[in-house]
């Protein structure tokens, strides 16, 4: 389902095409898709286009190429949703995503970091959720995510906006879990930053554990398109489960 407003490239459309008829199991794990020219047949569409939205499922984890087989459905291709952007409470869960519990869900006036990073006004309203990510009964990372000012979501991704107002038990989701879940056909760009730190006096007593304990801080901004829609810190303790990173320049 496309997002009203929202102008899609043809390739992320086709995309969407094959990733659905993955998932929906059109194509099951492990199946070989058609050759290229019977599938741009059966899809209606050019060549070149059909091999751009390969080449990017293959890159995204839901194709592989065989030598002499063709293109398969790999055996656990990605979640619908989650092939760029993963709520880190299932990135960083091992068999079953970390448990979500809120802190504080607050509305609050732009910070530094806001500004810099949504580049919000001085005078915008910003809902703020803090959140608490266990598992075992254990504080695995603290979570900080802002989100755009409402006049910025109901332009560029009016989905969001209303998913963030009509949420239910948001005392058990991330906001970012809440932002992938309404962004269906809607292209999310994101970059992230890691530094080294301590979790310090206040975050070591929400997540049990003492102030000079090392951590890694996690800054994300999610965009849509050129504009910022969503900031966050994750803050990860020694202990926590492995962060898989992909590095690059």
């Amino acid at each position: 389902m496309a997002v009203s407003g929202q102008q899609r490239r043809p390739v992320v459309v086709l995309y969407e095409r094959i990733a659905d008829a993955i998932h929906d199991g059109t194509y099951p794990p492990g199946s070989t898709l058609p050759s290229e020219p019977k599938l741009a047949g059966e899809l209606g569409v050019s060549r070149p286009a059909l091999r751009e939205a390969l080449l990017l499922l293959q890159e995204d984890g839901l194709l592989s190429v065989r030598r002499g087989v063709g293109r398969t459905v790999n055996d656990h291709p990605p979640r619908r949703g989650f092939e760029h952007i993963q709520p880190l409470e299932e990135l960083i869960g091992t068999g079953a995503p970390l448990r979500v519990r809120a802190l504080l869900r607050a509305v609050e006036e732009p910070t530094d970091f806001t500004t810099q990073h949504l580049l919000a006004p001085a005078r915008a309203e910003l809902r703020f959720w803090e959140s608490l990510l266990a598992g075992e009964g254990t504080a695995a990372a603290l979570s900080q995510e802002w989100a755009a000012a409402d006049d910025v979501l109901e332009r560029v991704h009016p989905e969001f906006a209303r998913a963030l107002r009509t949420v239910e038990s948001a005392e058990r989701t991330s906001m970012l879990a809440v932002l992938t879940g309404a962004s269906r056909g809607v292209p999310l760009g994101a970059h992230s930053s890691v530094t080294a730190t301590l979790v310090g006096q206040r975050r070591g007593e929400q997540l049990g554990r003492p102030a000079d304990t090392p951590a890694v801080l996690i800054t994300q901004v999610v965009r849509v398109d050129d504009t910022p829609v969503l900031a966050a810190k994750h803050m990860l303790p020694t202990g926590a489960p492995a962060l898989p990173v992909l590095q690059s320049n």
